[in-house]
């Protein structure tokens, strides 16, 4: 069988080199395994590549697997595809199977930032069992707590300009004209997910499920409780404490 092989002249010299700097750079880094549990608008998506960045990790966001699993037709993928198509949900099986593969990308080598798994207790116990499997564990949780009150205000102030996708805030980044577009003057849209009524039914859902998956980790004593409700860079500084 001819092995593949890469023309390295091929390749442009910033790229090599680009990749050259970040293997220096990831190199001495520790290894890190993280989970991040927080409800819609916690900032979660904002931190998560701030970490990513700074600890050399891969970002594993279960749907996004899942859809690439199906997509690339590995074994775990068709057999998630039977599920999906007789409407039926994907296993914890499946989708820790999925993430046991996706661990070992090069990009993993450091580590992971796990993102919308684990939801309930029993997924949390079989993936501990699978990374115990490979002599490795959960290093951290973190918790990106806020009060609800205060996530209504982020999300049911969001209005966005459908066309270009520019979006603003009732509160923190107005439109000029209430319900206008600054640039075009045409009307504004608020997303349904962004409803106070759909919000409260997702955190609602948020709380009933993740509740006990952090109980869960706390006895294992590495959730660490974030007050996500600050300005970003203040969250960011209290992340790098907590993984320093």
């Amino acid at each position: 069988m001819a092995s593949s092989s890469v023309n390295l002249e091929e390749i442009p010299s910033e790229s090599l080199m680009n990749e050259l700097l970040r293997r220096m750079k990831c190199a001495p880094k520790p290894e890190k395994r993280l989970i991040l549990i927080g409800p819609p608008g916690s900032g979660k998506g904002t931190q998560s590549p701030i970490i990513k960045d700074e600890h050399c990790l891969c970002h594993l966001a279960t749907g996004d697997m899942l859809r690439a699993a199906v997509s690339a037709k590995t074994p775990l993928g068709i057999k998630a595809k039977e599920a999906m198509d007789k409407g039926e949900l994907v296993s914890d099986d499946l989708v820790v199977g999925i993430i046991d593969e996706a661990m070992k990308k090069p990009s993993c080598k450091k580590g992971f930032i796990l993102d919308g798994f684990p939801r309930t207790v029993a997924q949390a116990q079989k993936l501990d069992e699978m990374l115990e499997r490979q002599g490795v564990k959960i290093d951290k949780v973190l918790d990106f707590a806020i009060d609800d009150a205060v996530l209504e205000e982020r999300i049911s102030g969001r209005w966005i300009h459908p066309a270009s996708g520019r979006s603003y805030h009732t509160k923190f980044a107005p439109p000029r004209v209430p319900g206008v577009d600054d640039v075009t003057g045409e009307p504004l849209i608020q997303r349904k997910d962004d409803s106070a009524a759909v919000l409260k039914s997702r955190l609602e859902s948020f709380h009933r499920q993740t509740q006990p998956v952090i109980s869960y980790y706390s006895k294992k004593g590495i959730v660490a409780t974030l007050h996500a409700e600050k300005p970003l860079t203040d969250v960011t500084d209290e992340v790098r404490k907590v993984l320093s």
